[in-house]
């Protein structure tokens, strides 16, 4: 998504929700319990007009190949209709010269029309032909919790060539509804070609 944030409809370009961590927050990296496994937490101390907030993470990379991550954390306004929560999952796994991913995020924001609500889901391929070449291709919805709205789609190709100290790279994208409607000026696509040179 985020290739076309601003582009054509400017700032009102459809962008991703996030907790927002802020300032003064505290981290935790809990010691390991089991191989494979990594645990955080996080405090936001109470501010001006919000609540404290907790949340937490886990990542598990105990299998060849695969790491899988699960979060959650506290969304706190002012009062109880601004306030909610966030929960993020991913997971990814490498076979050989395929990789293959998958991520979710589901803002629940408590605002009475739902419009503050958003879920985001993405997929991923990736596929190294050879050690010089590397082709790849993905996949984003975006939804918005509100009546009416549509959901933001996006997808893009990319592959890339390198040969000795040079690198030729080129990507095909293509988004629709970037604002949660249909109007045609919401609907982009274009293409990149780039060249880069090592010494």
């Amino acid at each position: 998504w985020d290739n076309f944030d601003g582009e054509g409809v400017g700032a009102d370009a459809v962008a991703v929700s996030d907790s927002s961590p802020g300032n003064n927050s505290m981290y935790y990296t809990l010691p390991s319990m089991v191989d494979g496994l990594a645990v955080n937490a996080s405090y936001k101390p109470r501010g001006t007009g919000r609540s404290s907030a907790t949340g937490y993470s886990a990542t598990y990379t105990g299998v060849e190949g695969l790491s899988v991550s699960y979060g959650v954390t506290d969304v706190e306004g002012g009062t109880a209709l601004t306030s909610g929560d966030q929960t993020v999952m991913k997971a990814s796994y490498a076979y050989g010269p395929v990789t293959v991913g998958y991520s979710n995020s589901d803002y629940d924001y408590g605002t009475a029309n739902g419009s503050d609500d958003q879920e985001t889901t993405s997929y991923n391929i990736s596929y190294m032909v050879s050690d010089a070449i590397s082709i790849s291709y993905g996949t984003e919805e975006i939804s918005n919790g509100q009546s009416g709205k549509i959901d933001a789609e996006y997808d893009g190709f990319k592959a890339s060539y390198t040969s000795g100290g040079m690198t030729v790279s080129a990507a095909i994208l293509d988004a629709e509804n970037t604002t949660h409607t249909t109007a045609s000026a919401e609907d982009m696509e274009y293409w990149s070609l780039g060249l880069s040179f090592a010494f």
